[in-house]
């Protein structure tokens, strides 16, 4: 089914604010083709992130970089289309947004980032706090022994625990270290609230439309308890938390309702008419599962620095609440769905760290240490190492929701080389893929398939490969290579008109490469009895009813470490 009639061929552009920079994606509406595509790279900190030397936790952005990134992504996009045959700027239908997240942003009344303005622009609390930034594990502890106890049940929809990835914690951390910040902020906006509103000109933080994909798994948002917590809740955290609350405008609304029309002056600077719709934002993770195709039974794992898992629910029937996920939210992926977000804190940064850090100089002098590893690794027989590795070396975030667990290494020796030591971190992020999906099944929901997207799935055989044999299931890929733009692009076609709603445009627009990884027998044997010793030290190192004193370890050595760094 193509798009409804239009003047000639119709697109949509999808802008995907990624962790180091931000993408625009023009689309063609009658089969998904990508026409043109621009990236900016953020020009502040170390590769887009503010950070500080003294608190490894900190992880900040410039506003700044948000509004450039989408005038010169959005502009360079729309002058290389227009070099091809059968683009107009006057066919584009609509936009759509997606964002990292939880990534929060302190404004004033008008809705002008504190950032910007000259009394806070060197100040780390004052910028945005992106997803990665845990300076508020405390706080996030903090909420979630009082959450437990409260009679709403305010974490039944996030898994049972609060994680300091998330908003509140962010923002009360904030009140806490710099309290002249929280006290200049009138409100605090999601970045993927922040651009469709700042595109359309509603940047009133009391009026501009929030998207239920950030509030319902961030802010504990959800109509069975009204919407955000309660002021009686908020106040039991900081008296000054409601305050922030009550400037947030409800309800909550899908990506599929319009967040407003793009401003003349906006249109002007990306060479777009006037007063197109754009939609309301979501996370990128989110939409990147609409745009691998996501439906009932279908899991799509994005896999990049981190991993999202997605899943979607018909609203037709009662849906247990699952411990350990971020988020169990009506109309967060596909409007009327349930969506179910899980996910691994680091996956490819793990083994980028091992390659940067570790991995001896030889493999590097031969060229790409990735490659050069990789070629090595795949030569071993699945537990031909003796290792095992857990995959927390930037916490867990499902199932066990805990920010400071860390890695460990089982099995080494004097033996042992970097090669194996490569293969087990890549086993133990597949190791930590199936815990994700055993507790999915576990509470009743059905993995029919697993679609994969992102740059690992795209670029890396070797890890695809793993996951099927670790999973004992197919790994399919996503065709589209840029599939959060993509689902953008897809939510911009459906508030501009040309679709009726989500599932009739991914018919259209989305689909997987005919490449698909199978498990091979003797390997998946193998992991299986591997997987039962990573579950035993999962386990035990990581609940709290283990067996292994390491939990409290690691907590007395950050906190050792972070009182050292403040004192240096």
């Amino acid at each position: 089914m193509g798009p409804r009639s239009g003047k000639g061929r119709q697109f949509a552009i999808g802008v995907d604010y990624g962790t180091n920079s931000v993408r625009a994606l023009v689309v063609d509406l009658k089969d998904g083709r990508e026409v043109a595509s621009k990236v900016f790279n953020y020009p502040s900190g170390e590769a887009g992130i503010l950070l500080d030397p003294k608190d490894p936790n900190l992880a900040r952005q410039n506003p700044a970089d948000y509004i450039a990134g989408f005038y010169a992504s959005v502009r360079g996009a729309v002058a290389a289309a227009r070099r091809l045959p059968g683009f107009k700027p006057e066919n584009v239908v609509g936009i759509g947004v997606d964002t990292t997240g939880s990534t929060p942003l302190p404004v004033d009344a008008d809705g002008t980032p504190l950032a910007l303005k000259p009394a806070f622009r060197k100040n780390l609390a004052a910028q945005a706090w992106l997803w990665k930034d845990h300076t508020g594990h405390a706080e996030a502890a903090e909420i979630t022994e009082k959450a437990r106890s409260h009679p709403d049940g305010y974490l039944l929809k996030c898994g049972g625990t609060y994680s300091s990835e998330w908003y509140w914690s962010k923002l009360l951390h904030c009140k806490r270290t710099a309290p002249k910040v929280f006290a200049a902020a009138a409100s605090w906006v999601e970045l993927a609230d922040f651009v469709p509103a700042f595109i359309t000109g509603n940047t009133n933080p009391a009026t501009l439309p929030r998207g239920i994909c950030a509030a319902g798994h961030k802010a504990m948002y959800h109509d069975q308890w009204g919407g955000l917590p309660g002021t009686v809740f908020l106040e039991s955290l900081d008296p000054d938390l409601p305050r922030v609350a009550n400037c947030y405008a409800r309800p909550a609304l899908p990506s599929d309702r319009k967040a407003g029309n793009l401003t003349a002056e906006t249109a002007k600077k990306v060479g777009l008419p006037a007063g197109l719709p754009v939609a309301v934002g979501a996370f990128d993770a989110h939409m990147g599962a609409v745009g691998a195709g996501i439906k009932p039974g279908t899991l799509v794992k994005i896999i990049g620095t981190s991993t999202c898992d997605m899943l979607v629910s018909p609203m037709d029937g009662r849906l247990a609440d699952i411990p350990g996920v971020c988020g169990i939210v009506p109309g967060s992926i596909v409007p009327g769905m349930y969506g179910l977000e899980a996910g691994q804190s680091a996956v490819g940064d793990i083994f980028n760290w091992f390659v940067k850090q570790l991995a001896p100089a030889a493999y590097a002098a031969k060229g790409d240490a990735h490659v050069n590893l990789t070629r090595q690794a795949e030569k071993l027989k699945p537990g031909e190492s003796g290792l095992v590795a857990l995959d927390w070396n930037n916490g867990n975030r499902t199932i066990l929701v805990d920010p400071l667990l860390s890695g460990l290494l089982v099995g080494q020796t004097l033996h042992t080389n970097a090669p194996e030591i490569y293969r087990a971190l890549v086993e133990a992020t597949a190791f930590g893929a199936l815990t994700i999906i055993k507790r999915f099944e576990e509470y009743g929901m059905a993995v029919g398939e697993v679609v994969n997207c992102g740059g690992i799935a795209e670029k890396n055989p070797f890890v695809m490969q793993i996951y099927a044999d670790v999973c004992n299931r197919p790994m399919k890929i996503s065709r589209s290579a840029q599939t959060c733009a993509l689902g953008a692009a897809i939510f911009g076609a459906v508030v501009g008109g040309a679709y009726p709603d989500v599932p009739a445009a991914q018919q259209a627009m989305t689909g997987v490469k005919p490449k698909v990884y199978r498990p091979r027998q003797p390997a998946a044997d193998v992991y299986a009895e591997l997987y039962r010793i990573y579950r035993q030290l999962h386990d035990a190192f990581g609940t709290a009813g283990g067996t292994s004193p390491l939990p409290s370890v690691m907590k007395d050595l950050i906190a050792l470490r972070s009182r050292v760094r403040q004192e240096a």
